[in-house]
């Protein structure tokens, strides 16, 4: 027979409840709450249902009734119920001998419900200001709540007339922040501005810059949306579409608005990641439409899949999935605030069991919550009640019991540090309003950590990311894959996260494809700053990541890039370098040019007594060798890379020696003139006029002030030619009048030797260098002539060799013409180099002429000839006698020999030959 008392008084109980729910529902008006007695009362304001039935049409002002009963809810008043009766068994409140109460209420996340339940309660308050206050219950001296923001706002402007303390758990608004509109609002949690930041974090450190958003329209969803917007705008996101659902479920419009946000996805399939900050129901719903929206079309359902980036007013539900499942909806990533130890709810939910029907004598929310577990599935009366309590177990980990939790612990501080200085016990004597101030200066622990609000009212624990993870079946579990600190806006990942986000890190949500190095975006005008052309970076620009919006310059002076480049290319400096092929036989030749003019040099001072070596010129042959050499030398200052001395160098250097070369060998020419030329009076006088080294002086004289001028007025410098690849390092000139004027004085030189030498072309063959004058200074001239139209049509590395080449050209043909015939001679034809072998040269010379006047039958007047070795003269007339007579001028001095003549047929006078030597 037992079973039989079990059935009947299980049908008792749920009669019971059945008619205390009715009871509840019908009379709803006056107001359906838990409670318990206390010295100091706590509101809490909790969405036990999802919403109100606003079916009724009418204008009569009533409350409508709440649908949709919310154990998520529920389970946050049990946690508030939990901790005051923690608290009231804590020391802190027996030493002021001070118990709480509570006064818990059901918003129906309606913000009119809410102000009706809130001036119920707030009705107390005004009580206790009339004369008879013997009628009056406990004024409610705190209150926590509510959760969603738009109520807490509501209700917030509400609570500051009188000042009452208000702490929300969950309400994010930023709005709800500003201390000049809500004086007496403080909250547990962070203000959406630091969620929206770690949201922009999250995507921006995907790559995701193409996002969609879901949001309610409301201040919560509002609020969230302009601060999103505004964050992600800084980082680079662009929002390709905001779907706005109506604040209530029951709205006539909710489902038309849910189904354009459902094909508003659809249609955008560049857009994989949604951030939504909906509630749980407009996402369940917005699912289901997705899904259905998707089959109806003929498509695979994963062209639904999208990554959804939750906010905290749904991350952790459990109801969003009815007919979807994780695999059908994508990622789900989102954000919750910080959770804790649930293990005293634990332990109150063990004691809730225990306690069977007994706890919901002063709670009729556990009533209704048994009566619809009971409809739905019919259980026995103590199965009811552990299937209640199991259901209950699975929302204990959400993030918002800690903060519920949290908000007791502070109002129960504040209350024990109001309290050990005066009396609370008797209702009236104190006013919410004194603990409002203590509650935002003071400091209070919870769980062995020190808290307190700050300046806005806020405690800022920071959030934790979790992410969905399917659990082998329909269901899903979450799981925390990282922590975002407030502070520093940074992510620090569990080790459990790279499993979990690594097929995040494949998901791409852009407009556009990412510009590579080396482009740059190209926005069209009227379009998002996300969606973009990639364009090539010209020449001499480059961009070195991905997506930038302009591509750097690079620094020309030293740097080059090609179109589209991700990096600047140094230029190549280039010059005539020692390493050059053609510098290396330049140098080459330089060298072995200043080796033989050493080597001819020693030679001739060797056999400096010799007539070869005096007729060569003597002393003035050491001078024309050591400008060759020096010339030489300043060849080879136009390799290698040029400075400033350099430049300077080469050219003075050059200019210098050559004209010193050049002086020496007209004034050899000139003693051509001054021995042929004149009638023996004028002779005379001319050659002790006649200075050498005087002359020569004077050319080069005039050859160094012109240096000095072009070097005063306008130097050569270091020049440097950017070019489009390369640095071109090279000397400048100057100034080129004067390059040209130097080169010039040279040119008349040279061409006063050709025209001098030229004339003293027949003198005797093996002395006669007038001829070797004539072919050097000829060279010269066409060289340098050449030179001109080469040099100012040449460009780039090579234009100083092309100098170098002249004047190599112009030093080995005065060095080949001039010394290496005698050099020939003194070496190879020694018995040509004696005085004998000269005087019998000068002898048949001067016989050959005597025939030639002979049988022309007239006399000879100012023949001349220039000989190979040396310079012999014939006076104007030669005398028939058969006797020679011939002098040698050597160093200004006059050497005579007298020779009989062969000839007979001549007249028997003598012949006067003058030989400069």
């Amino acid at each position: 027979m037992a079973w039989v008392v079990l059935v009947i008084n299980f049908h008792i109980t749920v009669f019971l409840i059945i008619m205390d729910t009715g009871h509840a529902t019908e009379n709803y008006t006056r107001r359906m709450e838990a409670t318990a007695a206390g010295d100091i009362i706590i509101a809490g304001i909790f969405p036990i249902h999802e919403d109100v039935c606003k079916k009724n049409n009418s204008f009569i002002p009533q409350p409508h009734p709440c649908i949709r009963f919310d154990e998520r809810s529920l389970i946050l008043a049990l946690a508030m119920i939990n901790a005051i009766e923690v608290m009231n068994k804590s020391p802190l409140l027996k030493a002021v001998n001070v118990t709480l109460g509570y006064l818990i209420v059901d918003s129906c996340s309606d913000p009119s419900t809410a102000l009706r339940v809130t001036g119920d309660f707030m009705q107390r308050d005004n009580c206790y200001t009339e004369s008879n206050t013997s009628a009056c219950g406990q004024p409610v001296m705190a209150v926590i709540g509510a959760s969603y923001s738009e109520i807490s706002i509501a209700i917030a402007r509400q609570l500051t007339l009188h000042m009452i303390p208000q702490i929300s758990y969950s309400s994010t608004a930023v709005i709800l922040s500003d201390k000049s509109r809500f004086p007496s609002f403080l909250r547990t949690v962070p203000n959406d501005k630091h969620q929206t930041a770690a949201m922009v974090s999250l995507l921006h450190t995907y790559g995701w810059n193409w996002v969609g958003i879901v949001t309610t329209d409301g201040d919560y969803g509002r609020s969230a949306l302009e601060h999103f917007v505004s964050q992600a705008s800084e980082k680079g996101i662009c929002v390709a579409f905001k779907s706005i659902l109506p604040q209530s479920v029951t709205s006539h419009d909710v489902y038309s608005d849910i189904g354009d946000a459902a094909t508003t996805i659809l249609n955008n399939p560049k857009v994989q990641v949604i951030v939504s900050f909906a509630k749980s129901t407009h996402m369940r719903y917005l699912f289901q439409e997705l899904k259905h929206k998707t089959l109806r079309a003929g498509q695979n359902l994963e062209s639904m899949r999208r990554v959804w980036v939750a906010s905290d007013s749904w991350s952790s539900s459990n109801s969003v999935k009815v007919n979807a499942t994780l695999r059908d909806i994508g990622y789900v990533v989102g954000f919750t605030f910080k959770s804790g130890d649930p293990s005293s709810i634990e332990d109150y939910l063990s004691r809730l069991e225990a306690a069977g029907h007994e706890f919901t004598r002063n709670n009729p929310f556990m009533k209704e919550f048994y009566w619809q577990l009971n409809a739905s599935k019919g259980f026995e009366d103590t199965k009811l009640i552990s299937e209640a309590v199991k259901n209950l177990r699975k929302h204990t980990h959400a993030s918002i019991i800690i903060s519920v939790e949290m908000a007791v612990s502070a109002i129960t501080q504040t209350v024990a540090s109001v309290c050990r200085s005066r009396d609370c016990k008797t209702p009236g004597t104190m006013q919410p309003w004194e603990l409002l101030k203590p509650l935002l200066l003071q400091e209070f622990k919870f769980r062995g950590k020190t808290y307190k609000f700050d300046g806005s009212g806020d405690i800022n624990l920071g959030y934790d990311l979790k992410m969905w993870c399917s659990d082998g079946g329909n269901n899903h579990i979450t799981e925390v894959v990282a922590e975002y600190n407030l502070n520093t806006n940074n992510f620090t990942y569990t080790n459990v996260s790279t499993q979990h986000l690594q097929d995040l890190k494949d998901i791409i949500s852009k407009c556009s494809n990412s510009c590579v190095p080396g482009e740059f975006k190209k926005t069209a005008k009227g379009q998002h700053t996300c969606c973009y052309e990639c364009i090539n970076c010209t020449a001499n620009y480059y961009s070195n990541k991905t997506d930038m919006d302009q591509c750097l310059s690079c620094n020309i002076s030293r740097e080059w890039s090609a179109e589209g480049s991700s990096s600047c290319t140094p230029k190549v400096v280039l010059f005539f370098s020692w390493q050059d092929r053609f510098a290396v036989a330049l140098l080459t030749f330089s060298a072995l040019g200043i080796l033989l003019a050493v080597m001819v040099s020693a030679l001739f001072l060797h056999q400096r007594d010799t007539p070869v070596v005096k007729a060569a010129g003597g002393p003035l042959s050491q001078v024309i060798l050591f400008s060759l050499v020096i010339s030489y030398i300043s060849a080879v200052l136009f390799v290698g890379r040029p400075n400033s001395f350099q430049c300077k160098a080469r050219q003075v250097l050059f200019g210098i020696s050559f004209t010193l070369c050049v002086s020496c060998i007209l004034v050899k020419t000139l003693q051509i003139l001054l021995a042929f030329q004149f009638n023996p009076a004028l002779q005379e006088v001319l050659r002790r006029l006649f200075k050498p080294y005087i002359m020569a002086s004077l050319c080069v004289a005039l050859q160094v002030i012109t240096c000095i001028c072009w070097l005063v007025l306008k130097s050569p410098f270091h020049q440097i030619v950017m070019q489009p690849t390369t640095l071109l390092e090279q000397c400048h000139e100057g100034s080129y009048l004067a390059f040209g004027v130097m080169l010039g004085y040279i040119a008349f030189l040279a061409f006063v030797c050709l025209i001098c030498a030229f004339k003293g072309r027949k003198l005797p063959q093996f002395y006669n260098e007038a001829k070797f004058i004539t072919f050097s200074m000829l060279l010269y001239l066409i060289s340098w002539m050449l030179f001109v139209p080469v040099y100012v049509t040449t460009s780039g590395v090579y234009l100083s060799a092309v100098e170098m080449v002249v004047i190599l050209m112009s030093n080995y043909g005065i060095l080949s013409c001039h010394f290496l015939p005698k050099c020939y001679v003194i070496i190879f034809r020694k018995e040509q180099n004696t005085t004998s072998a000269f005087r019998n040269n000068v002898y048949q010379y001067s016989s050959k002429t005597s025939e030639s006047i002979s049988v022309s039958g007239s006399s000879v007047s100012e023949k001349q000839s220039i000989g190979r070795d040396f310079i012999c003269a014939l006076p104007p007339s030669l005398p028939a006698a058969g006797y020679l007579e011939y002098g040698v001028v050597t160093k200004g001095r006059l050497h005579k020999f007298t020779q009989r003549s062969s000839n007979t047929t001549l007249p028997q006078k003598k012949q006067h030959i003058t030989v400069i030597i």
